[in-house]
């Protein structure tokens, strides 16, 4: 309005629409509006007072308004109206409108129109929140370079995890295969021994590593992360579904990574690419003076540090939750390895934590299972206790135990139960493990007897020992070696006739 109140003296003051424009305040086709529009309110009598920039501000805008033309488009303001509150762009709604409005104007009309709705609306007005020393920090994931998996030797995108503290802006910079649960956590241990301290809460998302069910007002978070928060005493802090500016800080920390580290620098793998990000997060980003804060980040940090909370003095054992069905071999299955549980727990929904080091398998609150953290898919990690007293009974019998058994009968049936094994033709395993089970019923002593007459007979058959034993043969003593020791002695078949022949040469010889 300061313009339009100097037009408006030097008027008064009797200059003329071309010395206005000489002294460049206003063109002469705009000037000889405003002289009209002067002369019939009365603001050119030198006698009377100038009028208030709002009565100027009012007086042009009925003007304007009077001046302009209605729109070739009015008729469809409602329409365009409803597509740009639905977020539909201009050139979109240009095209619809000609293609099934028969709207023949031009896209200008179609931006005017919008740019008029936009005006009519409240206007965007936003608050920077504001933290105290060691109040929160700020956590996002953001796409990182695309480097060679060593484990399948093909390309592959990264992931950078920033952890950026809210009043010193002293930011943890790393870069990981995935956003899975246990990264998430891990990565959140490597950031508070980076910080060598803990923030009150923590802001983030809701990505699924840690947010279940996000909600406005009763987000549901993940239950290995609920552990991870209670273990390092922070809150966890979600933002709102669909609103990430309440994590403005961190959002622009990713940026600044992504604008500043990453295009200017190559890497061999990622390894190197963390060696360097850490490098940078000290060397670069932290004594930078900040754009916010026009402080270094690291100098703040100094100062923020002691009134952050201290680590514990010993690091909570992370391990990440996942649902589990018990297969009908007693075994749950998690990253496609296998572990045994009791075999009362088949066909039961569990729950099964994963540490680093261990497997921990629950019913409900009560702990089933633990078992080592198997490293390689395919691999069956089981406690024989867990399986079904036949299959324990199975799987303990083993060719060591059937050896140790019949030692402890005796020596006829330990010999006896070693040439069952050592057969290169037959598994005979069974056979022993059922020879064994005879001592149940008949006892050792009459056991080891049987196995001594089968032996004596050179017969290596299960059932030979049983038909003994079933007959009583057993408690027979057994013949003497001295009897055998010729073929024709008397109890060796065809003796007599042996001995009548020798009987006969005898005569013929005389």
């Amino acid at each position: 309005m300061f313009q339009y109140r100097q037009v408006l003296v030097r008027m008064r003051q009797g200059d003329s629409d071309r010395d206005i424009k000489r002294a460049r305040l206003m063109g002469r086709p705009k000037a000889a509006e405003l002289r009209a529009l002067a002369i019939r309110r009365g603001w050119l009598d030198a006698a009377g007072p100038l009028p208030e920039d709002a009565e100027i501000a009012a007086a042009l805008g009925a003007h304007r308004r009077a001046a302009s033309t209605i729109s070739g488009l009015e008729p469809h303001r409602a329409i365009v109206e409803r597509w740009f509150a639905q977020g539909v762009s201009g050139v979109a709604i240009h095209g619809v409108l000609k293609r099934e409005h028969g709207f023949a104007g031009s896209y200008s009309a179609v931006r005017r129109m919008l740019a008029a709705v936009r005006a009519a609306l409240p206007p965007d007005a936003t608050v920077p929140l504001g933290f105290a020393p060691g109040e929160a920090g700020q956590v996002d994931f953001g796409a990182g370079p695309v480097l060679v998996d060593p484990a399948t030797g093909e390309p592959r995108r990264s992931w950078c995890f920033v952890m950026t503290l809210c009043w010193s802006r002293h930011q943890y910079v790393e870069f990981v295969w995935d956003q899975s649960v246990p990264t998430w956590l891990g990565c959140h241990r490597r950031a508070f021994e980076w910080f060598a301290a803990v923030p009150e809460r923590l802001i983030i998302d809701n990505p699924k590593c840690a947010i279940t069910r996000a909600c406005l007002h009763d987000p549901l978070v993940q239950r290995a992360y609920a552990e991870c928060a209670e273990g390092y005493g922070f809150r966890i802090d979600p933002c709102p579904p669909a609103d990430p500016q309440k994590k403005g800080i961190v959002e622009a920390g990713v940026k600044y990574v992504k604008g500043n580290f990453l295009p200017t620098r190559s890497f061999r793998d990622l390894a190197d690419l963390n060696a360097q990000g850490r490098a940078w997060a000290l060397q670069e980003a932290g004594t930078r003076i900040h754009g916010t804060t026009r402080e270094a980040p690291l100098a703040r940090f100094e100062l923020e540090k002691p009134l952050m909370k201290p680590l514990p003095a010993i690091a909570p054992d992370l391990g990440s939750w996942h649902g589990v069905t018990v297969h009908r071999d007693c075994h749950v299955q998690h990253e496609r390895i296998l572990y045994s549980v009791p075999f009362t727990l088949v066909g039961k929904r569990l729950w099964l934590r994963a540490t680093d080091g261990a497997v921990s398998i629950f019913e409900d609150y009560r702990l089933a299972a633990t078992h080592p953290r198997g490293r390689k898919p395919g691999q069956r990690l089981t406690v024989t206790a867990h399986l079904p007293p036949e299959a324990q009974a199975f799987f303990l019998q083993d060719r060591a135990w059937c050896a140790r058994q019949a030692a402890a009968v005796g020596p006829a049936c330990a010999e006896f139960i070693a040439r069952l094994l050592t057969d290169r033709i037959v598994e005979r395993l069974r056979a022993a493990q059922g020879l064994l089970r005879l001592r149940k019923t008949y006892g050792p002593q009459r056991l080891e007897a049987a196995c001594a007459r089968a032996l004596y007979h050179a017969t290596l058959q299960y059932r030979s020992v049983k038909n003994i034993l079933v007959g009583g043969h057993d408690a027979a003593p057994l013949p003497e070696a001295a009897e055998l020791a010729s073929p024709y002695a008397s109890t060796a078949r065809f003796a007599r006739g042996a001995q009548s022949l020798f009987d006969t040469d005898e005569k013929l010889t005389h």
